[in-house]
């Protein structure tokens, strides 16, 4: 995977236009992503490894690069913890963590594996298995590049992202799932052309686990 060093300047289309009540903002997906690395907007705080991992990040103002997985149709990804053994291979079940943000929301969060719970009150995983095309194609992707433990933050591009509200990872939560799916498959937005900016997606994602078929 080659690796890009993009400044803060650097154009990448789709650009996110953000309205508020004066004005039209323009931001590019790709520096609401570095701003989630910032210690205000630390992702997956539910483990304190994983808090201190990104805030030394942070703290230690160290370039942000992404690199845009090859042949992955513009899935660019940022690796925040690097895992251990093999990569997932079609038909295996695997687990994974997430925290999901929609872009054209500013970052607003949709879901995240860390709030579900079982009895016990443990963080559920979400399992699926590589290859069966019931996830979005931007985080089959992202997985087939990482091994165990591995953290990855990805930005997904729509084309990559959600097709229709049947593709997993489905927000369980019906207020955060309307929310999502009203902004992507917005009807008066995507009339107005702005289709290619709506879905854009940004996932932190860890890879929990591996079962080989």
């Amino acid at each position: 995977m080659a690796v890009l060093q993009l400044p803060a300047s650097a154009s990448f289309a789709p650009q996110i236009r953000i309205r508020t009540r004066t004005r039209t903002r323009t931001r590019n997906p790709l520096t609401i992503a570095r701003a989630l690395t910032t210690r205000r907007c630390l992702l997956l705080c539910s483990s304190s490894a994983a808090a201190a991992l990104l805030l030394s990040a942070a703290s230690a103002g160290a370039a942000v690069k992404f690199a845009e997985i090859p042949g992955s149709g513009g899935v660019k990804a940022l690796e925040l913890r690097a895992g251990s053994g093999e990569f997932p291979l079609d038909g295996d079940e695997v687990a994974i963590h997430y925290y999901g943000r929609l872009a054209a929301k500013q970052g607003w969060r949709f879901d995240s594996t860390y709030d579900h719970k079982d009895e016990t009150g443990d963080s559920v995983p979400f399992t699926f298995t590589v290859g069966s095309g019931k996830v979005i194609p931007g985080i089959e992707t992202a997985v087939k590049t990482m091994r165990i433990g591995g953290i990855l933050r990805v930005v997904i591009p729509p084309s990559q992202g959600y097709q229709n509200t049947s593709q997993e990872p489905i927000p369980p939560n019906f207020f955060d799932r309307q929310r999502l799916f009203t902004t992507i498959f917005n009807p008066t937005r995507l009339a107005n052309g702005e289709g290619s900016t709506l879905g854009t997606l940004i996932f932190d994602i860890e890879l929990v686990s591996i079962r080989r078929h």
